[in-house]
């Protein structure tokens, strides 16, 4: 049988032994707006596969001379990345799961259900894209641009990129703005790794993680003898990037004594340890991160102004899941194969109502939540598709919301002012599990004035 000459569209392989029913099925798809090749036996598909490539195959399982069963073993041979879908009587459905443990994508029971033949194509399809999509991104990005495990090609994520390439090659400061769990440390590792200093250090230092005692000698290092425990000179992390670049993670949350020796570093070029008179001179960028609003941290009094604009040379806003959602897809499929391959675990994808679930969530987490959420998945999964049930997260278009959405519980009149506040802290906290960075977002508040309040409730 010819092979049909290749056309712009996706190409569909078309096998059954059946002229009536291949026909039928040639002019039904071909009305969908794909390319179809037909072959009327097993040993026919494996001879047209090894010629050109498919984007996909619909194969009956029972043929004269070579068997569906027998062709799927040496087709997944010649080309594993060929999606078969495998036609079936209701009499051969054991036959259909050995054929999906051998490599099927999936399969259709005779006779046909038209739109479940369609639904499963497409899905099919969609797959065939994303894959394809990944593979030209990762090529692009290995062509011109460093992203730095940063996945995304809607408009919100090129546009960031596009800032991010120009950015990158200066010795500005930069400042990184947005919501926790978006991806500030991956886009500050773009920045490095894009610049004139990606042959240097990129070090990290989370101010939120380390004792206000400690994080001077973090970041400036100390001497021996300079305080208890001090056993020897230890250098800081300004010294550790020398000649490369220092990611200051949730700067918002450093003290004001520290910010004000930051700023003279940052001025200066040179710092001293403590306990030391050695100055020292270093050639660092620094890159800021906060999921707060600085500016209203200035005017509150409890952010530097001049740091605050030192650090702000260039903003780079990092926008939210729930923005993005087109991404969505192509980043959990790309997490759903990372996990699937660390979990040793045989999962293809997900369900189209499991995509759409994970379409319309808002994401209150962002990213962190979808990957924390595909990695659960993939975990305790039972098949070769992620459905609906297997997901941590419900439809919000079906009234469901998720707990840590819920609204807070009844508040009684005339409750005073002080109370209301105090009811609305206490159960937004408990609501995002005790997050404090989290809470403070939500609330609109600063994690240290957070602190205070929590401190004054006595709950600290």
């Amino acid at each position: 049988m010819k092979v049909q000459p290749m056309t712009n569209a996706h190409t569909i392989l078309v096998v059954d032994d059946d002229d009536a029913h291949r026909l039928m099925l040639k002019t039904l798809i071909g009305g969908w707006g794909y390319a179809i090749s037909q072959a009327n036996d097993g040993s026919v598909a494996i001879e047209m596969v090894a010629q050109q490539p498919f984007d996909l195959i619909l194969m009956d399982i029972r043929m004269l001379k070579v068997s569906g069963l027998e062709a799927l073993e040496q087709i997944k041979q010649i080309n594993p990345a060929i999606p078969v879908i495998i036609m079936t009587a209701y009499s051969s459905i054991d036959t259909a799961v050995e054929a999906i443990k051998k490599g099927a994508y999936d399969y259709l029971t005779k006779p046909l259900d038209f739109d479940r033949l369609r639904l499963i194509v497409d899905r099919a399809m969609e797959h065939v894209s994303l894959k394809a999509e990944n593979l030209k991104l990762k090529s692009e990005i290995g062509a011109r641009f460093d992203r730095q495990q940063i996945i995304g090609n809607g408009p919100a994520m090129t546009a960031l990129l596009e800032t991010v390439s120009q950015v990158a090659p200066s010795e500005a400061t930069v400042l990184i703005t947005g919501q926790s769990g978006t991806g500030k440390e991956l886009v500050a590792g773009a920045i490095h790794h894009n610049s004139p200093r990606r042959d240097g250090p990129f070090v990290k230092i989370n101010c939120a993680a380390i004792s206000e005692n400690l994080l001077e000698s973090e970041m400036f290092g100390h001497e021996k003898g300079a305080f208890t425990g001090a056993d020897r000179r230890k250098e800081g992390r300004f010294v550790q990037a020398d000649n490369g670049s220092l990611f200051l993670d949730e700067i918002s949350e450093m003290p004001l004594g520290m910010q004000v020796k930051l700023l003279r570093v940052l001025q200066e070029r040179e710092l001293t340890r403590v306990g030391g008179e050695a100055v020292i001179k270093v050639d660092v960028r620094v890159i800021a991160a906060t999921n707060q609003n600085l500016e209203e941290m200035v005017a509150a009094g409890e952010f530097r102004q001049d740091l605050y604009y030192r650090l702000n040379v260039v903003e780079l806003n990092v926008p939210p899941l729930v923005h993005r959602r087109e991404d969505i897809p192509l980043l959990a499929q790309s997490f759903l194969d990372n996990f699937a391959e660390r979990n040793h675990k045989q999962i293809k994808g997900f369900s189209p109502q499991a995509m759409d679930v994970l379409v319309r969530y808002d994401w209150p987490g962002n990213v962190r939540e979808l990957m924390n959420a595909i990695e659960r998945a993939v975990v305790l999964a039972r098949d070769s598709y992620l459905d609906t049930g297997d997901l941590p997260v419900k439809s919000q278009s079906t009234g469901e919301t998720p707990a840590a959405a819920c609204p807070p519980s009844f508040i009684p009149e005339n409750m005073p002012l002080e109370e209301v506040e105090k009811v609305s802290i206490l159960q937004t906290l408990k609501a995002v599990g005790g997050n404090k960075s989290e809470a403070a977002r939500r609330l609109g508040i600063t994690r240290k004035t957070l602190h205070k309040k929590l401190k004054k409730y006595g709950v600290m």
